[in-house]
């Protein structure tokens, strides 16, 4: 899958990821409902802004980089009553290891390690969509400009309980 980034869904302003399938055969796009804080995480790696102390996701990459384990791939495994599920595939001295993960977790883990992420076919044909061809280019620059007028008006009691 490729990441097209971060939009956010109006009205409710709800931070949105976009997925898009590889295959230009196909070509559909994953969306999937995430939290600000993670859309935040993910638009900053895919940026490439570097805080000045690690956060979250910086300090488990760190974590798992120095004890010795190696993320492989994620994966997008299924959507159940309207929740996103992945998999983390780590490798390890031990051998394959595979940790339960939020999608938006385990995409903001990929973008900062170069990781690649899937999607189960199965999770494609039930939650995908597909996006018209010559919709793409414009479709790309318009879900950037979106979540960047987003994080110039957040502020943090926007995620108050």
């Amino acid at each position: 899958m490729e990441l097209l980034g971060v939009r956010v869904e109006l009205p409710a302003n709800t931070p949105v990821v976009m997925l898009r399938e590889e295959d230009p055969a196909r070509a559909r796009v994953l969306p999937i409902l995430i939290g600000g804080p993670e859309a935040s995480a993910i638009h900053s790696a895919m940026e490439g802004i570097v805080p000045p102390r690690p956060l979250t996701h910086d300090l488990l990459v760190t974590v798992f980089q120095t004890l010795g384990a190696t993320l492989e791939m994620v994966v997008i495994t299924e959507v159940r009553e309207h929740t996103f599920f992945a998999e983390l595939h780590f490798r390890t001295a031990a051998g394959a290891t595979v940790v339960s993960s939020r999608p938006s977790d385990a995409i903001a883990l990929a973008v900062r390690t170069s990781t690649p992420i899937f999607a189960n076919e199965a999770l494609l044909d039930e939650a995908a969509v597909e996006v018209p061809d010559e919709a793409e280019g414009d479709d790309e620059e318009a879900i950037l400009d979106e979540f960047r007028d987003f994080l110039d008006d957040v502020n943090p009691e926007d995620f108050a309980s």
